[in-house]
């Protein structure tokens, strides 16, 4: 498992968030606020459907609304290949 770090601003978070879970090598998403307090942790999976993500969208569109610097955290799966 590989971890990354990504810093982004509340305006390019969902961009940023959006671009990621097209990916497929991606195995879950942690968002922390500038405190280092976690505020979402959700596991994706290649194979999720568009209609399941629709919480999360919301959830990311609640959270970007506050428009500080966040953290993003993505755990990628070494063996699957990126789309």
């Amino acid at each position: 498992v590989r971890m990354e770090e990504f810093k982004v601003s509340g305006a390019k978070l969902v961009e940023k968030l959006k671009s990621i879970s097209k990916e497929g090598n991606v195995r879950r998403v942690v968002l922390r606020n500038p405190q280092g307090r976690v505020l979402m942790d959700v596991p994706l999976n290649a194979g999720i459907a568009a209609s399941a993500l629709l919480p999360f969208w919301a959830a990311v569109a609640s959270v970007a609304v506050l428009a500080t610097d966040y953290t993003v955290l993505v755990e990628r799966d070494p063996a699957a290949p990126p789309r």
